[in-house]
């Protein structure tokens, strides 16, 4: 059974109780001298308050039943507010795959309201809903096959969901809608002011609200907020809002998985609590359902100031299922550039072209990979993006291309706030074209950013989003070449002199759409079209990477993101672990934070210590503020440095790996880092570990988060199954195991960069399970282009042991590629020795192979079977 296992010395802390519903919408963590006071608590928002002061059981709605419709896939009905006589339209509609969409709109709004766009990637294609029983206060509905019920109560209006006799949610046990002519008005209605901004709102109060409850326990407490800010040294374990968000919650038991997705781009507070479920009607059908007794039940209310009711009930019943539910409808994680998931190396500020040529340098004298180098704001001619400061760096056509000689890309910040300046050409054709957001009084908005006085452009025009792809062309973004790649900073946007340092909500965008109504959008379409201007420079050929600080719901399609601004201190570096989970869990698996901590100045330990945990999180940059001490990894002393270098050499060796992950993460909308449970659904103790995490199915890693640690305690899930131990127990090494039953391709040969690898040989680890078996595979195309998808060029081969014969063979016979790559060694985790090894291939004799085993660790190499890594092969060992 599974069982803890003890790496080296000692134990480090306990794990949480078990939690069976699992909150997993990414407000993040959140500061260790953040002042509090810039940003908004429940009770200083308006709408937030109001709605948290709606008691249960105090719903003024009704179903109006006669009015139901009925089509082939969905259901449409009034429903009224009894209090203010305001009529709602509801439309439920039965989606493919396992999914219920509900729509609540007003009936005959004074003015439309906001319904999210460009986040779905697509119609979701529907199913049928069929009536199967009414009565005088309720309608029964069938959701397609299923096997889900829907029991729509008229007065109070709710809805039940229900699977055979399991009551699964239930919707709106408490209220729906604010609305914006409420009879009674209250403070904050109609203006609002924090601390010495006022927001005027001229349509009033336009906040929506809906209820859930679940079965089980989960997270209780203040609301959580999603509302992306750029907060300035973020706190660790706090509900305050941060750069980004995505609207989706996950509950997670041993019965089930489901999700639910809140399509809505204004603020949002979500309200958890859980208590004892047989006080409400909810409470009572559960402990009918299991047969008495008093069931825990959890429940939760989003509460947005505007826009309409668009929430998805994903049904799972597997977490696989939920993921594959949650990315049909927001799409799936853009599969990067292979460079990308390499070494990246930043900082707030390299000084100039010589200190970029030294850096470059250095990698080679010291003999550590890396990839990328980054220039921050201060490249540019003060803080005018897609501009050089020509003292510093005058020739920067040069520079990439000295960078390009070894291999190797540079990223450069261009930053969504546009300084105001009559003498820079960006600024003066966004104004003439009538692209910036414009104030209440229809003057262009300026705020002020890096550069002093600044415009925001409106990405939520298209036409906009296409003139700022167009400035990404090698003919209008001086000097930039084909490894040159973007980072999208401060796009929450952030304002440094706004409210919560942020845009108005009154601020107008395109179609006189509020900033309120589309604010968490906005980093979403600055990355958006950064993107398309990457790929288009290429003719559409060349697959873009660009990283972003702010994100929503889709923002995976796009490229990366990262955790921000944290803090050379151990906890930030321990937090960055459950942060790229949830990432993970909503969709975005590219995700990584800051090695070695933003603010601050970490110590030797601390830093190898991040260099290690890095390299098994997605995005594996080193990144540091303008004030800090220089930090390459060859500044610390030798010893540090072979850490720091193996550390990097392991990511590096790893990338088929990584690369096959984020493949699979693109088909199917897996996470590439994932929480133990996703792979152990019915294990909980693996609930609450948050700690240790798998890459794929294969490798589980718990890297060293505590100063001083001497060991750690690791947790191995899997009745019945086996893990190695990839490292043999070198010292300072990273915990990490490979799964009994997996096979994981490595590249082992040390090069400067991914590219200088891309035909080495490959060596396979096949850890067998203790049924003596294994299986694994291998994604290879040319690493950088779109011709996996347009032109079918690449090969997908699949690995398996079975009865003491590994074989490979084509995952996909559409895929067509050729690769000079081929296989150096297969290393065979917990075989005996055989007598002989012998490699058959099609249509050739048979040939004897050498090996060697090494009894105390069970291992067995076999040497240079020297097949092309695209070749259909066997080995027998007798």
């Amino acid at each position: 059974g599974a069982a803890p296992a003890r790496v080296t010395a000692r134990p480090v802390g306990q794990r949480n109780p078990i939690a069976s519903l699992v909150w997993m919408t990414l407000c993040l963590a959140a500061a260790f001298a953040v002042d509090r006071s810039n940003f908004k608590t429940c009770e200083q928002s308006s709408f937030c308050k109001r709605q948290r002061s709606v008691k249960p059981g105090s719903s003024p709605y009704r179903a109006l039943l006669e009015s139901l419709q009925l089509s082939q896939d969905s259901m449409k009905l009034q429903l009224i507010n009894e209090v203010n006589k305001v009529p709602l339209l509801l439309e439920l509609v039965g989606l493919q795959g396992n999914m219920t969409r509900i729509k609540i709109n007003e009936l005959s709004p004074l003015r439309p309201r906001y319904e999210v766009p460009d986040v779905l990637v697509r119609d979701p294609p529907t199913t049928w809903l069929a009536v199967t029983g009414r009565d005088e206060n309720s309608v029964e509905l069938s959701l397609g096959d299923s096997g889900h019920k829907l029991i729509l109560t008229g007065k109070p209006f709710r809805m039940d969901l229900l699977q055979g006799r399991e009551l699964v949610l239930s919707v709106n046990p408490q209220e729906v809608s604010d609305g914006p002519d409420r009879a009674e008005e209250e403070l904050g209605s109609w203006e609002e002011t924090f601390k010495t901004h006022t927001d005027s709102k001229p349509n009033g109060p336009t906040s929506v609200g809906l209820d859930f409850s679940l079965p089980g326990e989960g997270l209780g407490g203040d609301p959580y907020r999603l509302y992306n800010l750029d907060v300035f040294q973020y706190e660790l374990y706090n509900l305050m809002a941060l750069y980004g968000s995505v609207p989706l919650l996950l509950a997670h038991n041993t019965q089930r998985t489901l999700g639910i997705f809140w399509l809505n781009a204004a603020e949002t507070w979500v309200d958890i609590s859980s208590n004892t479920a047989g006080k409400t009607l909810f409470g009572k059908m559960l402990d009918y359902m299991h047969g008495g007794g008093e069931t825990p039940q959890t429940d939760v209310r989003w509460m947005s100031e505007s826009g309409i009711i668009d929430v998805f009930l994903l049904l799972g019943p597997a977490p696989s299922d939920v993921f594959r539910q949650y990315t049909a409808l927001t799409g799936t994680q853009a599969l990067p550039p292979l460079f990308a998931m390499a070494y990246h190396q930043s900082r707030w500020n390299y000084n100039d072209e010589e200190d970029v040529a030294a850096v470059d340098e250095g990698f080679d004298t010291h003999d550590i990979p890396c990839d990328v180098i980054w220039l921050d704001i201060e490249h540019t001619d003060g803080k005018r993006y897609f501009t050089w400061d020509t003292n510093k760096f005058p020739q920067p056509r040069n520079m990439l291309g000295r960078l390009a000689a070894k291999r190797r890309k540079m990223v450069s910040i261009v930053d969504p706030h546009i300084k105001v300046d009559s003498g820079y050409q960006v600024h003066n054709e966004i104004r003439s074209r009538g692209f910036y957001v414009k104030t209440k009084d229809g003057s262009d908005y300026e705020g002020w950013c890096w550069p002093g006085s600044a415009g925001y452009p409106d990405f939520t025009n298209p036409e906009m989003r296409t003139w700022w792809a167009s400035m990404f062309s090698y003919d209008q973004y001086e000097a930039s070449m084909e490894n040159l790649y973007i980072w999208n900073d401060m796009n929450e946007p952030s304002v440094f002199n706004g409210p919560e340092v942020t845009m108005y909500k009154d601020a107008l965008h395109q179609g006189g759409w509020e900033h309120r109504d589309v604010h968490n959008l906005y980093g979403l379409y600055v990355q958006m079209a950064t993107a398309q201007g990457l790929e288009q420079r290429s003719g559409g050929l060349e697959r873009p990477f660009v990283l972003s600080r702010a994100f929503f719901a889709g923002s995976q399609r796009y490229g990366a993101v990262w955790t921000g601004d944290n803090a050379a201190e151990w906890d930030h570096m321990k937090i960055s672990i459950p942060m790229c989970l949830s990432l993970a869990l909503v969709g975005i698996s590219f995700c990584g934070a800051d090695v070695g901590g933003f603010f601050k100045s970490p110590d030797a330990e601390l830093l190898v210590r991040w260099y290690q945990v890095g390299a098994y999180q997605p995005f594996y940059r080193a990144h540091a503020h303008l004030d800090t001490v220089r930090r390459e990894p060859w500044l610390f002393g030798e010893e540090n440095k072979a850490l720091i270098r193996a550390a990097i050499r392991q990511r590096y060796a790893l990338l088929p790996y990584w690369y096959t992950t984020f493949y699979h993460s693109y088909r199917s909308g897996q996470p590439v880092m994932r929480p133990l449970w996703v792979e152990y659904p019915d294990d909980v103790t693996t609930f609450s570990i948050d700690d240790q995490f798998l890459i794929g199915n294969a490798l589980l890693v718990h890297p060293v988060t505590e100063q001083g640690a001497q060991g750690v305690q690791i947790y191995l899930p899997g009745k019945g199954e086996v893990w190695y131990d990839v490292h043999s127990h070198q010292k300072h090494h990273i915990p990490a195991y490979q799964r009994g039953g997996s096979i994981v391709p490595r590249k082992e040969r040390v090069r400067r960069s991914s590219d200088c690898m891309y035909h080495d040989p490959y060596t396979l680890y096949v850890a067998l399970s203790p049924q003596g078996t294994a299986e694994g595979d291998l994604f290879i195309d040319d690493g950088h282009t779109y011709n996996f998808e347009s032109k079918a060029q690449y090969l997908h081969r699949h690995f398996s042991f079975a009865s003491s014969v590994p074989f490979s063979r084509s995952a996909d016979s559409k895929g067509i590629f050729e690769s000079p790559a081929w296989i150096e060694r297969v290393v065979i985790l917990g075989a005996g020795k055989p007598a002989a090894v012998f490699l058959r291939q099609p249509g050739m004799a048979e040939t004897r192979l050498d090996f060697q085993h090494e009894p105390e660790t069970s291992v067995l190499t076999l040497r240079k079977p020297g097949v092309n890594i695209g070749a259909n092969w066997s080995i027998s060992l007798r």
